[in-house]
C-alpha cells in the first residue's frame, strides 16, 4: 500500500478544470459505450418544449458527450495541451464559465440550424484556440498570431459550414467556439 501512496506523489492535479473536464467527459463517453448510446441519448441536446427543464440542462450536458473514442481522443488533444495553461493565465472559475458558457451558446445557436443539438467539445477547443492566440495581446493590437489562427481555423470553418459537402461536423458550433474566444479574450478578460 505504501508503494501505492508514494507512486501517486509523484504526480500533480495540475489543472483542477481541464483534468476534471477531461475526466467527467471520460466516464460520459464509457458510460455511452457500455449502455449501447443510451447516456448521449439522454444528455444530448435536441428540439422539443421550452417547458422541459431538462432541456435547458442538456444545453450544457450535450458538451459532454462524444460519438467515439476518436472523437474524443481529437478534442482532449488539443484542450489537454493549451487549457492548462489559460487556466493558469485566467483561473479555475474564469475558465470554468468559460467552457460553459461556450458550450450553452453553441448548443442553442446549433438548434437554431438542426433539429438535433451537436455533440463533443470542439466548440471549447475552437475558442481556446483562439483564446490562446490572444494571450499576450498588449495596448489594444491584434497579435499576428490571431490572424493566422484565424485563416488556419476559422476561415476553413466557414467555408465547410457554407458548402454543400454534408460531413456530419458541427462547424457552426466551431464558430461560435471562436468566436467567443475572441470575444473573452479581447473584451471580457
Amino acid at each position: 500500500m505504501k508503494e501505492v501512496i508514494k507512486f501517486f506523489n509523484y504526480f500533480s492535479y495540475n489543472s483542477v478544470v481541464i483534468l476534471s473536464y477531461f475526466l467527467i467527459c471520460l466516464l460520459v463517453l464509457l458510460l455511452n459505450h457500455f449502455t449501447k448510446g443510451k447516456v448521449n441519448q439522454f444528455f444530448v441536446m435536441r428540439k422539443g418544449s421550452i417547458l422541459n427543464p431538462m432541456n435547458y440542462i442538456r444545453l450544457l450536458t450535450s458538451g459532454l458527450c462524444h460519438k467515439d473514442w476518436n472523437h474524443f481522443r481529437n478534442n482532449f488533444i488539443t484542450i489537454l495541451l493549451i487549457g492548462p495553461m489559460l487556466e493558469e493565465k485566467y483561473g479555475s472559475i474564469p475558465l470554468l464559465q468559460m467552457l460553459a458558457l461556450t458550450t450553452i451558446i453553441s448548443s442553442a445557436v446549433h438548434l437554431v440550424f438542426y433539429k438535433n443539438g451537436a455533440v463533443g467539445a470542439s466548440d471549447n477547443v475552437f475558442m481556446l484556440i483562439v483564446l490562446c492566440s490572444i494571450v499576450n495581446i498588449t495596448d489594444g493590437k491584434i497579435p499576428i498570431t490571431l490572424v493566422l489562427i484565424f485563416f488556419f481555423y476559422v476561415a476553413d470553418e466557414i467555408i465547410k459550414q457554407f458548402s454543400k459537402k454534408e460531413d456530419h461536423v458541427a462547424h457552426d458550433s466551431h464558430i461560435v467556439g471562436a468566436i467567443l474566444g475572441f470575444v473573452y479574450g479581447y473584451f471580457i478578460f
